[in-house]
């Protein structure tokens, strides 16, 4: 297990102290009880795929794959907007990685409209955008930004930035979305049945690391449902099941730190602050499998509304239907594991991607594909 020269990391590796976990959770688990976990970001996903966790929980223990990737949870129309931008208004485009092989409508992607001469340029940082701007004040230059909290701040100390400089040829399209919101959908979604179809959360940890613990204070205690905050590492995977299965059979629902060593309570002042000065919440947004939801995502504000590219370039969101094969909707709500989806590794894989749970590498298709050989069958 251990795969690294870095002590920070070796720690969180350890072989001997992951079967000492194992072993706890095997013994506490009641035998007959049923326990259903959702990770609901998608790092956690990779991390029980990358390291065959799966496999050494009990039977009773089912980890559900929860909506937390950013790039699965795009609709298609907002592809379609990215790609109208590149195409048809002929801007330069910046944008995120994974966001260069989202197939939009058609199957089209901006890695295949950059091929056909559109601008698109990949970059690493909003910032990155921002010089783009600098070194082209001939061009519009549009972020295409998404991401939950995470990588929120970031937009809006570009944005702050842009507005300090006057860089009038910069704009956003803003995606940034909230995970408090889509975690109380997936549980309003199945209304009285939300209590045996999930008996624990594994919270996010980047997010957390901004939003901190209390916003998920009120939902534990609204839905009675325990809550384990966790790292990316195996033992802290390892750790926070066992904590969400103590919780279960001592009848808790609270919420738990297992990631103390990143995320403080109140999370990071600054990054919120700057997120209330440069956003607002949109009234509804679309999620890819979960539908519009109420003050699920941001929007920029009226003091930084001269950078919003949706309405400097008159752009509307249309719906697009995901591929009728394609199970990701399924997938993203926790109702279906990405093997059940009839284009799983045939048609659909990481090289040709029919859905996004395939293109991102936060995915639950992507993990599973990766890993299979380490899934449970």
């Amino acid at each position: 297990m251990n795969q690294s020269n870095n002590p920070y990391v070796t720690e969180f590796r350890n072989r001997h102290k992951a079967q000492q976990l194992v072993q706890q959770i095997c013994a506490e688990v009641q035998p007959g009880r049923r326990y259903r976990f959702m990770e609901f970001c998608g790092g956690h996903t990779h991390v029980l795929a990358r390291w065959g966790l799966q496999d050494l929980l009990p039977a009773g223990i089912r980890m559900i794959h929860g909506p937390g990737c950013p790039v699965c949870v795009l609709p298609v129309g907002r592809i379609d907007m990215a790609l109208e931008l590149a195409l048809e208004k002929k801007v330069i485009l910046c944008t995120y990685a994974d966001m260069m092989r989202v197939p939009g409508s058609n199957g089209q992607t901006l890695f295949k409209a950059k091929a056909r001469g559109a601008d698109v340029r990949m970059i690493y940082s909003p910032t990155d955008a921002l010089a783009v701007a600098r070194e082209n004040p001939d061009r519009e230059v549009v972020f295409f930004a998404i991401g939950f909290e995470t990588t929120t701040p970031p937009t809006a100390a570009a944005l702050k930035i842009a507005a300090a400089q006057g860089l009038q040829n910069f704009s956003v399209v803003c995606s940034h979305v909230l995970t408090p919101a889509a975690m109380t959908h997936i549980m309003q979604m199945h209304g009285s049945d939300a209590a045996p179809f999930l008996d624990g959360l594994v919270g996010p940890a980047h997010v957390s690391t901004i939003i901190g613990e209390r916003p998920y204070q009120e939902f534990a205690a609204r839905w009675n449902i325990p809550i384990v905050i966790c790292g990316f590492e195996p033992l802290d995977m390892l750790l926070s099941i066992l904590m969400l299965v103590r919780q279960v059979n001592e009848g808790r629902a609270c919420v738990e730190n297992e990631f103390e060593r990143a995320v403080p309570a109140d999370g990071n002042p600054t990054a919120i602050a700057l997120m209330k000065e440069v956003f607002c919440l949109r009234e509804k947004f679309a999620w890819r499998g979960l539908g519009e939801l109420p003050h699920s995502a941001l929007a920029l504000n009226d003091a930084y509304r001269a950078f919003d590219a949706e309405k400097r370039f008159g752009l509307v969101e249309r719906f697009v239907p995901d591929n009728k094969a394609c199970a990701c909707g399924e997938i993203l709500r926790g109702e279906k594991e990405p093997r059940d989806c009839k284009l799983f590794g045939t048609v659909c894989t990481p090289i040709h991607p029919v859905g996004a749970c395939m293109v991102s590498s936060e995915g639950a298709c992507a993990a599973c594909f990766s890993y299979q050989s380490r899934s449970r069958d």
